[in-house]
Formats: C-alpha cells, sequence, structure tokens
C-alpha cells in the first residue's frame, strides 16, 4: 500500500499503529498525523531502536495494511 494512501486515511489506520507500537500513545499518534517520517521518529525514541530497524517494523507493518485491505 502507498503511504499516502495511510496518511490520507490515518483515522482509519491509527488503530492498527497502536496494536503494533502501544508504548505509543494515542496523544502521539494523533500528532504524527500519518505523517511516515514523525512515525518512523516515534518508533525509534519509544522502542530505544535504530532508524533502520524502526524502517524495517514500519515497513512489514505498512506491508500489512495491504492484507488487511484485501481480506474477507
Amino acid at each position: 500500500m502507498e503511504w499516502d494512501r495511510i496518511e490520507s486515511n490515518w483515522t482509519q489506520f491509527k488503530g492498527s499503529a497502536k496494536q503494533q507500537w502501544g508504548k505509543i500513545t494515542d496523544d502521539h499518534l494523533d500528532m504524527v498525523a500519518g505523517e511516515r517520517d514523525a512515525l518512523l521518529g516515534k518508533i525509534q525514541k519509544y522502542y530505544g531502536i535504530t532508524r533502520e530497524q524502526a524502517e524495517g517494523q514500519l515497513s512489514d507493518w505498512q506491508g500489512r495494511q495491504n492484507e488487511g485491505q484485501f481480506a474477507g
């Protein structure tokens, strides 16, 4: 799934992001507002991981959002 679709529908994807990264608060997810780099920074900060590790997690999560769109 293209990131611009996630960003433009952030309220729909925010719950899934919260499930994936529970240390990130709802308020922080609201501030992220679907901006990929902002979410990447929050993942790094709250999980104490490198940018590369956070990028991997985010890419995996993004790919799973695609699967969810076509399930059912």
